[in-house]
């Protein structure tokens, strides 16, 4: 039988080679996420390859598994790994290699794999590795799935199985940017940058934009997985700052930057200014409602208001439906509702029948953008944004918060506003007219103005974000009130950005 993990092994031990080691923490609400070597080792891939294959016996699935790795120096060890787990324990593997995230949804669908498993960290800093899972096309696991595969694999619970099996597909790239490329014909002209932060999508997003007729400017498409510029992340600012001197200097049409695993996409204009992701989301929801009237969207609490309140999507009959954070959530969301779309701050979009397959694809978030452009010839990036409501708003904010406290920490600041919301307090000067707890909480107030204070699903980090339709003043002032109360707790420590 294979070793039951621990939680603590020195490294250049006996142990640590004999022993797998297994983080408790490394199992999130709808992901799994170690730093490699200190908290997980290839033994302990190997018992979570054993445990998720006994999860999907235990599920009914059928035991067929699509898996690929992101560019990092340790994928591809990590990923054969889990590979050797899932065959011990009977499961059929589908090794498209080099991959996005999309790409291995993807092939749930085009292979005839049920279950799906991607080794990537996405945006995470160089060091972490990870693995995304599914089993029911298109959605990916969430808390109850995640929490059974974390006690089987803590408790050793895993059964080895005959059956399991290997089958690599030589260029699956190839098909999935065929399938991306075969259904659009842009007729404009489009120049677009293109960052992909030195990480994984720097193999594909150049190429299927060319397929579609842009003329690309490449930015840090060359593969290094030490990062050397920024993380690939189009929600840090970084990334997006460097996106809009590119787009500056080269004047493109739009900048599109992708995450370290290809499953998001950020903007910035012809002008150079960067659009948060929620905002995009608007304007894609205009542009898919005018073909599709009365379509509801999903979105994700750390999302702007105008999802609601906008006069064009009103007057489309669109529907909003605000949901909790986290790739998962929101694309279990998508599927439940049979929303035409979901849409994430962070960038994850979620294109459903008969625009997509339901799952999160910055690459067919970039098609969807180039098409709404091309929808409109006369028009710039910088328009189309122009024509949305002003509101000021806040990039997502991270301050540290130990993965061990960080849920007591929210629960506490989620009781703090409902406690003044009970004594009639104010914040900036106004009551609050509603708090929003489904995930975390999001304190809006009379002018419309809110704060969000969530815990971060993948990472040691609290998640912060504000809003404001009324004034910049008032986004400042809600984010100094949400900080006060967040700086209440002794464990929450610097952020990532500000404000």
């Amino acid at each position: 039988m294979f070793p039951k993990p621990v939680s603590i092994l020195t490294p250049n031990t006996f142990d640590y080679e004999r022993l797998p080691l297994v983080k408790p923490t490394g199992f999130r609400e709808y992901d799994a996420r170690w730093l490699f070597g200190a908290e997980l080792n290839l033994m302990g891939v190997q018992a979570l390859g054993l445990g998720l294959a006994t999860l999907l016996h235990e599920m009914g699935v059928r035991p067929r598994l699509a898996t690929g790795h992101d560019f990092r120096s340790y994928s591809a060890s990590i990923k054969n790994a889990l590979i050797v787990g899932l065959m011990a324990g009977g499961v059929e593997v589908v090794d498209i290699g080099l991959a996005l995230s999309p790409m291995a949804y993807f092939a749930q669908f085009a292979l005839d794999c049920p279950a799906v498993a991607m080794v990537t960290a996405s945006h995470n800093d160089n060091g972490w590795t990870g693995v995304k899972m599914g089993a029911q096309r298109p959605v990916t696991f969430g808390p109850d799935e995640m929490g059974r595969l974390r006690d089987i694999v803590l408790e050793g619970r895993y059964a080895s199985r005959p059956g399991g099996s290997y089958e690599y597909v030589e260029d699956f790239a190839k098909t999935y940017i065929d399938d991306l490329a075969g259904h659009t014909r842009l007729t404009r002209k489009l120049k677009v940058v293109a960052a992909c932060g030195n990480g994984t999508a720097g193999a594909f997003a150049p190429e299927l934009l060319e397929r579609l007729g842009c003329e690309v400017i490449p930015l840090d498409v060359t593969p290094d997985y030490n990062f050397p510029r920024y993380n690939p992340n189009p929600e840090d600012l970084e990334m997006l700052h460097a996106m809009a001197d590119k787009v500056r200097e080269t004047g493109a049409d739009v900048g599109l930057g992708f995450d370290g695993d290809g499953d998001r996409c950020g903007v910035v204009d012809n002008k150079g200014d960067e659009i948060f992701a929620d905002k995009i989301g608007v304007m894609l929801a205009r542009d898919l409602s005018k073909r599709y009237p009365g379509a509801t969207f999903v979105v994700d609490v750390k999302s702007t208001g105008l999802f609601a309140s906008d006069p064009v999507l009103k007057a489309q009959g669109v529907k909003a439906d605000y949901w909790k954070t986290g790739h998962s959530y929101i694309k279990r969301r998508v599927n439940d509702l049979n929303a035409l779309a979901g849409f994430e701050k962070s960038g994850h979009f979620f294109f459903n029948a008969p625009v997509g397959r339901g799952y999160d694809d910055g690459l067919l978030t970039a098609v969807h953008i180039l098409e709404m452009l091309d929808r409109n010839p006369g028009r710039t990036m910088a328009d189309l944004y122009a024509d949305l409501p002003k509101t000021w708003g806040s990039p997502t904010m991270s301050p540290h918060c130990a993965d061990e406290t960080k849920y007591g920490v929210v629960d506490k600041v989620v009781a703090r506003f409902q406690a003044m919301e009970a004594a009639g307090e104010k914040i900036i000067g106004q009551k609050i007219s509603s708090l929003v707890t489904v995930n975390g909480v999001r304190v809006t107030v009379e002018d419309g103005t809110w704060g969000l204070v969530r815990a971060s699903s993948n990472k040691p980090e609290l998640v912060v974000v504000v809003e404001s339709p009324a004034s910049e003043a008032n986004l400042h002032a809600m984010f100094k009130a949400v900080d006060g109360i967040l700086r209440e707790n002794k464990e929450v420590g610097a952020y990532n950005q500000t404000i």
